[in-house]
């Protein structure tokens, strides 16, 4: 990932980002400044600033000779690393310029950090939460985009490297930045939250997701209001008012703490499921269209309404920016063939796989249900009881029968079994698609529910094939 722009427009001068680092800088070129920022050495463009970041799989400072090949101006490199890689004579070979810090992770926030400082103006936002933040920042940006110029992290960009490569791409234009904060281990959401310094921040809920890195709800609750860090006095600190944690997020808040729900919005006049169509959301008097279906996806809209009538914007903007949101890749779209596919795999966890089965069960369906569901991941000590309760629900559920895909979801199956209810168990991904093929006919309304490491979007070309299975 790289951000980029014009070779006559620098983003901050190579000496500049030196001294606000507190780095030594190697100078063998005559280049002042950089245009872009990139820690792999593919993306790199000329006027690239090339970030030697000391990976899981692999070490940086191994690409830095590619980097400064395809055209980087500079490395930020770990000053201990220099002699072992031979860093400061292929700079001066290459007529390129190291700066040389203690820790090249930190030094990236920092410089997201340092850079973000150019623009006071900016009304910063950031989202964070178990599950929803994606999606909520993407109906934020959608509704303040009507009136104002925003600029947002793409995809899922939300990581410790991901967070300052999206901060790179704004610009003096920009009036409003909305950023999603994920996290996969301890302090990551106080290091990136450090970078971004938001004047908004929200958190969406708390569930279970990457609970094996912290070991319980009450870890995860700590991490996360870390967004609410480095809020000053008049900056917005957004608090889910039904979250089981609700209180416990709030407590030692500095800024303003305002609590939000669909029933603290007057202009909220209630909502109807349309099923797989959406939401149909009375607001201010006048209907709302909104593509996204389940009741999660409607309480990601009033955590994007709370952020927006912040800013603020009109209704009007409101109305508009929620009749423009089309369903993410891998959440809850719904995709129509020979049987309508809800694939809803990005990612899963406990909270969010019942959201989807309870959603799929209320949904009036003329034809069979069929839900197929993979491992949660990330679990830990949890794994078992929670694929043990999940197992429970879907004994229960609407659906003719049960696929199970993976090795943790097998201890879904006892309760399948308990219940009598129909289901087939295989970690085998061509034998869940030969017997899913074999078992489904046209009509059916088929659920794919895992974690992003399982990947059930393979089944979707099989799915929704045009030609029509006459099987029972």
């Amino acid at each position: 990932m790289s951000s980029t722009n014009s070779l006559n427009n620098p983003l901050m001068g190579l000496a500049e980002l030196a001294s606000l680092l507190k780095a030594r800088h190697v100078i063998f070129s005559s280049n002042e400044g950089f245009t872009s920022i990139a820690i792999d050495s593919r993306k790199v463009n000329p006027g690239t600033l090339f970030f030697a970041l000391d990976g899981t799989t692999c070490d940086g400072h191994s690409f830095v000779s590619s980097a400064f090949k395809a055209g980087a101006v500079a490395a930020v490199v770990d000053s201990s690393k220099i002699e072992s890689f031979n860093l400061e004579n292929l700079a001066k070979e290459m007529g390129k310029d190291l700066i040389t810090v203690d820790n090249t992770m930190k030094a990236l926030q920092d410089s997201a950090k340092f850079y973000l400082n150019k623009f006071p103006r900016l009304r910063k936002i950031g989202i964070t939460g178990s599950s929803g933040k994606t999606t909520t920042k993407e109906i934020t940006a959608a509704i303040i985009e009507i009136e104002k110029n925003v600029i947002k992290n793409e995809g899922n960009l939300n990581s410790e490297t991901g967070l300052p490569l999206s901060v790179f791409n704004v610009r003096a234009e920009h009036e409003v930045g909305v950023f999603e904060l994920g996290m996969n281990r301890p302090d990551e959401i106080s290091e990136i939250t450090d970078a971004l310094k938001p004047n908004i921040a929200l958190i969406t809920n708390i569930g279970s997701a990457h609970i094996e890195y912290f070991g319980s709800k009450e870890k995860i609750v700590n991490e996360k209001k870390c967004i609410y860090k480095f809020l000053n006095n008049d900056d917005i600190a957004l608090v889910p008012e039904n979250d089981e944690f609700a209180k416990e997020l709030a407590d030692g808040v500095n800024g303003k703490i305002k609590y939000y729900s669909a029933n603290n919005f007057k202009e909220f006049g209630g909502a109807r499921s349309l099923g797989i169509e959406g939401t149909e959301i009375l607001w201010n008097g006048e209907k709302i269209n909104f593509a996204l279906p389940g009741k999660h996806n409607l309480d990601d809209a009033m955590a994007a309404i709370a952020i927006a009538k912040e800013i603020p914007v009109s209704d009007k903007a409101i109305k508009l920016g929620l009749e423009s949101v089309k369903p993410l890749f891998g959440r809850l779209e719904i995709l129509k063939g020979r049987v309508t596919v809800i694939r809803d795999c990005y990612n899963a966890n406990p909270e969010s796989t019942a959201k989807s089965i309870e959603f799929c069960d209320s949904i009036e369906w003329p034809g069979r249900k069929i839900y197929v569901i993979a491992d949660m991941l990330e679990l830990g000590v949890m794994s078992d009881s929670e694929h043990k309760k999940i197992g429970f629900l879907l004994s229960v559920s609407a659906a003719k029968k049960i696929f199970l895909f993976g090795e943790k979801i097998e201890k879904a199956a006892r309760n399948l079994r308990d219940n009598d209810k129909p289901y087939f168990y295989t970690n085998d991904i061509n034998e869940l698609s030969a017997a899913l093929d074999s078992f489904i006919k046209q009509g059916d309304l088929v659920l794919l529910k895992g974690s992003r490491g399982c990947a059930l979007e393979r089944l979707t070309d099989m799915l929704i094939a045009r030609e029509v299975n006459s099987a029972l």
